[in-house]
Parts: structure tokens; sequence; C-alpha cells
């Protein structure tokens, strides 16, 4: 049987957890008791009554795609409803993960079914892309390039990987040698590792480089200073050009229509398709009413997408809820609205995870019952 970490494992190839918005707190949110995992009961929100579900169901984990765990808690108690879930998920001995925006990210995830609903089909749209690619998103931006003697190559290299360099996407202690030849000239004062002073040396050297984020640059520095047996470490920090971004992967979608279409006919076939009652529908500007064929989605909420989705010459955009003052503003970047509300525009998408994840990972998969829409 499957543990909680394949299936985890599972989880992370489904929906890459580096994709995540950095803001997000998704992955292994509560870790169970350690069972092997048979049977996943999936929901957008674990609530109580989806917990007392999972119970029932006698699942070993829970895949809840809003974080259970979002803002950190002062304490862990009974004070706040996602505490009391918390503690009684803790008491069943149950797992619980979420892949949130990373499943919002990924090819094929939310935002590209959404699409499919706001099309018709999967043929009814084309020129599919990402509003906001996220293929740049956590690269490494600098590379640190080091001479050291050969003996000491390995505590070099093992420090700076512990110091977060060398690492490109799921690989750690990334790293390029090459062997050549260093010089130097100790002064007055100078205590060499190698040679005297007064003298001009000759050593061999590797030359090693490893990418690393700027975030770590302090880090990595002081790892290098305190693993090289060089007095002066000899040492070249490079700026990274970003790499290009996969326009599939990231926040949101914008794509065309096969056929140019009115908002009301959009909106009449995302409300069976997305199991809603009415949509909202946003004013038409002052004159006749127009017919849209780029138009733009953010599954949940999409309001720091606006811009993005104009820039792309969007002239519809579709979400489950902006505010007031939102929709204002997406009229005035010429954009027409519809609100399908929060969860309509991801729990459809439930059925297409507990597939992909059954498959993959070789367990059952159940989609909850209790887990309904909070507005009705």
């Amino acid at each position: 049987m499957p543990s909680l970490a394949d299936v985890t494992r599972a989880l992370g190839e489904i929906a890459p957890l580096h994709l995540a918005e950095p803001w997000d707190k998704v992955g292994l949110l509560i870790a169970g008791d350690g069972r092997a995992v048979t049977r996943a009961l999936l929901a957008i929100d674990l609530t109580p009554e989806v917990l007392a579900e999972a119970i029932a169901a006698r699942a070993e984990l829970v895949v809840g795609y809003h974080p259970l765990l979002f803002k950190p808690l002062d304490r862990l108690d009974g004070a706040t409803w996602q505490g009391r879930v918390a503690l009684d998920a803790v008491r069943a001995g149950i797992a619980v993960y979420s892949p949130h925006t990373a499943l919002d990210a990924v090819a094929g995830g939310i935002n590209d079914w959404l699409v499919e609903c706001v099309a018709g089909g999967a043929a009814g749209a084309t020129d599919i892309r990402a509003l906001q690619p996220a293929a740049a998103r956590g690269a490494n931006t600098h590379k640190i390039v080091t001479f050291v003697p050969e003996s000491s190559l390995e505590p070099v290299r093992t420090a700076l990987a512990e110091a977060e360099a060398g690492q490109i996407g799921a690989y750690t202690h990334c790293s390029f040698t090459s062997r050549g030849e260093g010089t130097f000239f100790g002064g007055e004062g100078a205590n060499p590792a190698v040679g005297k002073p007064g003298h001009l040396e000759r050593v061999g050297e590797m030359r090693l480089e490893m990418s690393f984020h700027k975030r770590d640059l302090g880090a990595i520095v002081a790892a290098l200073r305190a693993a090289h047996p060089y007095e002066e470490p000899a040492f070249d920090i490079f700026s990274l050009e970003a790499p290009p971004a996969d326009p599939r992967v990231g926040a949101g979608r914008v794509a065309r229509l096969a056929r140019p279409t009115m908002a009301a006919e959009i909106a009449a076939r995302l409300e069976p398709a997305l199991g809603c009652g009415r949509i909202q529908r946003s004013r038409n500007s002052p004159g006749q009413p127009r017919t849209h064929e780029r138009f733009a989605v953010c599954a949940g909420s999409g309001a720091s997408l606006l811009e993005a989705a104009a820039a792309q010459g969007a002239t519809l955009f579709v979400t489950g809820e902006l505010s007031h003052h939102d929709v204002l503003r997406a009229h005035a970047l010429g954009l027409e609205v519809l609100l399908a509300g929060h969860t309509n525009t991801e729990r459809g998408y439930l059925p297409r995870l507990a597939s992909a994840l059954a498959a993959t990972a070789g367990i059952e998969c159940v989609v909850s019952t209790t887990d309904l829409d909070p507005l009705g």
C-alpha cells in the first residue's frame, strides 16, 4: 500500500509545489498518524462537515484545495474553526494536503479547465497562455565561481550546497568544475595555506561554479569563507539573465475563442458547466453590446490579474469574485466581467484531480459531497 510520502510525491507530480505563489501555504499541512494511504477525500475547503465525512469514509488523507492553515496561528487550540478542525484531524490521524495555487498554475490544471468551460470545450479556445508565466519565478539569479585545491573541493561544494547554492528544480548540489592553475604572491603579514610569503606560488586548483538565488548571497559567501582553506579565497559573483518563461504555466490564462461570442451567451453555458446559479455580469459600457474573442480567466479571485488581462488584449474577464472597486477598475481597463462565485470556479475540477491522483498514486479517491459553496 502507498505510504503518505508516496501519495504526496504523486500530488507533487500533478501540481509541482514550486509553481505555487510565494505567499501560499501549500503541501502537507498535517502529517497524520503515519498510516499507509488507501483512500483520499478531495474537497475545496476542509470544513468540520468535510472532516466528519472523511472520518466516516475511513480516509487517511484529505486533499483540501484551499489551505486549512493559511494565516499563522498564535496557538493551536479551539478558539478558531480552523484550529478545531486541525485538532480533530490530528486526533483522527488524518493527513491534510493543499495544492492550491500550484494546481492553478500547472498546465492542465484548474485555470485550463476554466478556459474549457468558457469556450464550451477543449476545441473552443486557441492560443492559450498564462497571464503571468511562472517558469522564471524562483529561478536562480546569480552564480558564484571560486577556486579551490582539489583536496578541499568536496567540503567547499558541500558547504555551498548547504547554504542553498546549486539548487535547480528538484535537484541539489548542482555544480560544474574544471581544472586549472592559480597563482598568488603572499605579502608581508600573509599566512598562506600553501607555500610561503614573499614567493610567487603556483597551485593546481579546481574552478567550482554553482548558481543560487540572490536572497542567499550572504549565507553562501559566509559558507565559502568558513569552508575554504585559503586565508583569502578568490571568488566571483555573476548576475544571471532570467530563463525564458513557459507561456502555458503560471497564474491565470488568456485565450482566443474560436468564434467571437457575447458575454451573455458565455454566461449561459458557464452556469451548467460550473454547476452554479446565475452568473453576475457587469454592465456594458455605453454603446452597442460587444462580442468577445480574446478572454482571460482566473479561478477564485482574480483582481491582481486585471491589468495583465487587459495588456494581453482580453476584453472579457471571467473569475469567481471581485470587489465593487475592482469591477470599476476592470471597466476602466476595457474589460467586461463575469463573476461565477469563488469556489464555483474551482470545485468542478475536483473529479479530474481525483482521477489523476488515483492513477498516479494507486489509491481510491473520492470527491466530497459535503463540500459546498458557503453562499448557497
